[in-house]
């Protein structure tokens, strides 16, 4: 009996030759526009190393040369285990069950397809790999005498490289991309290579990987929908203000102050995950601060600025919205530094008007900033203060850029495989929609946050800072505070915001969650994910607060809402606020347009 035959592969030619004359007519215009753009300048250019990455890799050659017995000692151990691996490989095809010799770490997800554990070649490739990486990062890791800029420079650029030769990034070496292009016939490597030029016009002639399909997003149709109004506005910001869904409301309102790295709804991207709307239906009349995407208009707005336009003006227009001068606070990451700063300087001024105030994810100590800190020392900020000023501002890609690299894998590499070697179009995800609207960042203000706060850490300094021509002392807050960090914060590592939390002079709650920057505060309770720890102590150290903290489950939402019934039982709850019942009406309906406007829209469609 003959042998079942493979189905042939069926192609649409069609639509083939449609895919390959919009590679060629985008070949040739990114072609065009790259010479106008670069080779007139060419002649002039010089290499430059902005990063100081060349300086510390040589200076890393030069103390790994010194010590030869090292160098072969570490030659040693590697080749020893690519034995063990060559041993295992061995018995492993002759059909014995033998233990792998390296294993990917736990959430890795480059190797989670079959085939790199079932098929003899993926599994060596994978293992010989996994081995090297070990062993380059091990080496560069144990080299004596590196100053503290070079050391984290060289471990945080030795892993970029280790991961960016990955076997899974590669056509030939991926078995799920080898799969797919013998089933396909290889179109979809061509469609791969039209999704490239597609994100390098997007780029305006650089490579802005595309994360989802950013047409299936529509902001107050499928994401910021929470029924509210926008009250208030400035030349920094819009102030909403949020329909009720209660009949009583606690007396004093809620606003919340989040980063202007980002825009707002990412605490708003759908019904099921907003926090917003879960605070409204808590009982809380609830304004956020919507920023504005600043141009070169706004260049000289400083930190000062975004504190007197944005959370100072928005306790005057909260008080004429509600008549309440006291309100409860939330500052998310850079919106909670700023908050931090607000606090400091209403109790500079013996201004009575917040009751408690809440930190997400926020840094008010940048001692130790993580991965982040590669990206700032003097010759990187002077470089960046340059192109800040030519222009008026810091472009969103950039920013958004640097904190993709610091997770490559999921944000960078895993895309490359999904987009350009799979040949497929990123699927539709509301968070990374959210993540793909960045926002710049006034030239003036980003300038004093990264030489102030990252480079000299000056805002925990008793009068380090001056705003508004009044010293910044965070011990005077003496409000209640409640920060929330997280455990994989790879932005504002948790152990920071814990020395930042102890600079405050009241009573403070740390909790810790699960996740990282983002999924861990956008946690909802029904979600029943993750855990959190809680610690009624405040030791000296986040080792020792972690010490004795207690797990739970599930999400911290309702334990930060429990702190808040305590620190709101005495004022009795009040009937519910409609915006634009009192002083304060409706501009326009939420998310309003400081939100709608969206960079990165020069937005031209990805084609099928």
């Amino acid at each position: 009996m003959p042998e079942p035959q493979p189905a042939p592969v069926t192609t649409d030619h069609a639509e083939l030759a449609g895919v390959y004359r919009e590679v060629a007519e985008r070949s040739a215009r990114i072609l065009n526009d790259f010479a106008q753009r670069h080779v007139s300048n060419s002649i002039s250019a010089s290499v430059s190393d902005e990063l100081g990455i060349a300086k510390a890799f040589m200076d890393l050659y030069a103390r790994m040369l010194a010590n030869p017995f090292a160098l072969a000692s570490l030659s040693t151990n590697m080749m020893l285990d690519y034995m063990h691996l060559w041993q295992a490989s061995w018995m492993k095809m002759l059909g014995q069950t033998v233990e792998p010799v390296a294993q990917p770490a736990k959430g890795d997800s480059r190797f989670r397809d079959a085939d790199w554990s079932d098929n003899f070649l993926f599994d060596y490739m994978k293992q010989s790999y996994l081995i090297a990486a070990r062993h380059i990062q091990h080496a560069v890791a144990g080299v004596e005498g590196l100053s503290p800029e070079s050391e984290k420079k060289v471990a945080f650029f030795t892993r970029q490289y280790v991961d960016a030769l990955a076997p899974s990034n590669f056509a030939m070496t991926n078995p799920q991309v080898l799969r797919e292009t013998v089933s396909s016939g290889g179109q979809n490597l061509i469609k791969g290579l039209n999704n490239l030029l597609s994100d390098i016009e997007r780029g305006e002639g650089q490579l802005r990987i595309s994360m989802t399909d950013e047409r299936a997003f529509e902001l107050g149709k499928n994401v910021a929908t929470t029924p509210g109004k926008v009250v208030f506005e400035s030349a920094l910001m819009q102030l909403i203000q949020y329909e009720p869904t209660t009949t009583e409301v606690y007396k004093q309102p809620l606003v919340i102050v989040p980063p202007w790295i980002n825009k707002y709804y990412i605490l708003d991207l759908r019904e099921k995950n907003s926090f917003i709307k879960w605070a409204v239906d808590q009982g809380h009349t609830v304004f956020v601060v919507s920023w504005v995407n600043p141009d070169a208009r706004l260049a000289q707005k400083g930190f000062e600025d975004y504190m007197l336009e944005g959370s100072l003006a928005a306790l005057d227009a909260i008080e004429q919205a509600t008549g309440e001068r006291k309100v409860n606070f939330i500052g998310y990451c850079l919106g909670g530094t700023l908050l931090g700063a607000t606090l400091a300087y209403l109790a500079a001024k013996g201004e009575d008007r917040v009751n408690c105030a809440t930190f997400f994810v926020s840094l008010l100590d940048f001692s130790a900033p993580g991965e982040l800190g590669v990206f700032i020392d003097e010759a990187q900020v002077a470089n960046l203060e340059k192109k800040m000023n030519e222009r008026g501002y810091l472009e969103g890609s950039e920013m958004a850029s640097t904190f993709n690299i610091l997770r490559a894998n999921d944000l960078v590499w895993s895309f490359v495989i999904n987009n350009y070697l799979l040949g497929k179009d990123p699927f539709p995800f509301d968070l990374l929609y959210w993540n793909s609207d960045s926002t710049r960042m006034p030239a003036r203000m980003h300038s004093f946050y990264l030489r102030n706060m990252y480079m000299k850490n000056l805002l925990g300094v008793p009068g380090g800072i001056t705003l508004a021509g009044v010293p910044i002392d965070l011990s005077k807050v003496e409000i209640p505070a409640y920060f929330i960090s997280t455990v994989e914060d790879h932005i504002a590592p948790w152990k920071t915001t814990y020395r930042g939390a102890r600079y405050l002079g009241g009573p403070v709650r740390f909790v810790l969650g699960g996740s990282g920057h983002i999924a861990g505060i956008v946690n909802p309770p029904a979600a029943k994910k993750y855990h959190y720890w809680t610690n009624d102590a405040l030791p000296e150290t986040p080792e020792a607060w972690f010490e004795t903290a207690t797990q739970r489950p599930g999400s911290w939402w309702e334990d930060w809402q429990a702190w808040m019934d305590a620190r709101n039982a005495d004022a009795p709850k009040v009937p519910a606020r409609t915006p634009g019942d009192r002083a304060l009406k409706v501009i326009e309906d939420a998310p309003g347009s400081y939100a709608m406007l969206r960079l990165a829209s020069k937005k031209k469609k990805r084609s099928k």
